[in-house]
This record gives C-alpha cells, structure tokens and sequence, in this order.
C-alpha cells in the first residue's frame, strides 16, 4: 500500500527566515517618505514574523525610530520579550526575518508566527503597541488601533493619513464634544504630542473650577466614543477662545 505523506510539523517548516518581498517593499517606501504606516500594516497583516524569546535579558537596547535612536527597557513574561517605547508604553518586538532578529539581539530565539496571532498575544499581555524590526534597517510602530486590528484579521484605518485627519473621526470627534457646555466649536487635526489634536473654542470668562469641569467632560466623552477609542490611538487637548459675538 503507497504510503502517505505526514503533513509538517509546523506551517513554517519550509521558512528560510527572510523577509517578506512585499513587506520590504512597504517598509523601503515607508523609509523613503513615498508610502505611509498604513501601507506598512496592510502588508504585514498575511506574513509571518519572528517574535524573539530570551532566556536573560540586558537592562536596555535602542530602538531606532523616525532616523532618532531611543533607549529602551527591556522585560519578560515567560520569556516573551517586551520594550519601553520612548513615550512610556509597553511593546512587543516583531522581526520581519532572521537577520534583522540578530542585528538587534544575536542570543534571542526566533519564534515564527502569524501576524494575528502575535498580535493577539500583545493584546493579551496588556501591551499597547508592536515594534516591527526595532534594530532596522526601517523600524515601523503600530500602534494600538493598528495592532487590534491586526489581532481580528481586520484592515487598519489610520486616523491621520498624510497629516489630515479622517472624516470619521473628524465628525465622531465633533459629535462627541456637541453640547458640552462653553464649547463653542470642536475640530480634529493632527497632533503635535499626540496622533489626534481636539481643538476646542471656548466661550469666554471662564473660571479655573469651570474650565476644568469643562475639559472633564470632554475627555469623559471622547474617551466613550466608540469611533474613537477604536481608531485614534492617543489624543491631545488644545484651547483657543471662541470669538467675541458667537
């Protein structure tokens, strides 16, 4: 009787440990200024990446990210390894193929996964971005929409593509601050400090226990959109004063 053929032990028994052609496409232009994060995501979302494990772990390494090198602290959970992005967070490492994986840790253990599910893993550690080739040659930061999205196999929307804000968001920002009172007028723009700016005009005369009771409840709203939560990853707060007269 023909014998039958055992399928693999692994769906990435034949992977080499290079990197996606695609994927290296995306991230050249995204270096090169000719393409965006989101061209990033989209061709990272069907590959495989490697997530490093490490048995002892260093204080710190540098994470090189917009041509700035930052250092970074290192942590484990059960020897998945984590990086302290510059603005705080937590983030997991993804490497895009082996050579980039030694080029920043030549001890760490390449780990083979699809895309959703080490993104599901961030999820579930409670960490809020992924790092994509944190030692280069191009370093990409998804953030947190990004990586839920990635986690539920869906297609990530940036909130911000080529420094405008996406009408969604625009408008769901907008319906979110209506009423509040003392806010004249609420419009999105892109951030200086943070993906998403809301900019608020605020009548005049203003007190500081008045004030703040106002930004309260605007961030009390904003945080409960569900159009925001999902899409904007970090949002910062700018006042101007509304015109004499409106």
């Amino acid at each position: 009787m023909a014998g039958r053929a055992l399928p693999p032990s692994s769906p990435f028994a034949g992977d080499d440990g290079t990197a996606d052609p695609a994927l290296v496409d995306a991230l050249r232009r995204y270096a090169a200024g000719t393409g965006g994060l989101g061209d990033v995501v989209q061709a990272l979302a069907p590959t495989r990446v490697l997530v490093p494990m490490l048995a002892q772990l260093e204080v710190a390494d540098v994470v090189v990210h917009e041509g700035h090198e930052h250092t970074v602290d290192k942590e484990a959970s059960a020897g998945i390894v984590a990086v302290r992005t510059p603005d705080g967070r937590t983030a997991m490492p993804v490497f895009s193929c082996v050579a980039a994986l030694n080029a920043w840790h030549p001890d760490a253990r390449p780990v083979p996964s699809d895309v959703p599910r080490a993104a599901l893993s961030a999820v579930g550690e409670g960490w809020e971005v992924v790092v994509l080739d944190p030692a280069g040659p191009v370093t990409a930061v998804l953030p947190r929409p990004a990586v839920w999205a990635l986690a539920r196999g869906e297609r990530w929307h940036p909130a911000v593509v080529d420094g405008v804000v996406d009408r969604e968001v625009a408008a769901a920002v907008a319906d979110a601050v209506h009423g509040v009172p003392a806010v004249v007028e609420a419009r999105a723009e892109a951030g200086r400090r943070a993906e998403v700016a809301v900019v608020l005009a605020l009548a005049p005369g203003l007190d500081r226990v008045r004030l703040d009771a106002v930004l309260g409840e605007v961030n009390a709203r904003l945080a409960a959109d569900t159009v925001v939560a999902a899409r904007v990853d970090a949002l910062e707060l700018r006042l101007t004063q509304a015109p004499t007269g409106r």
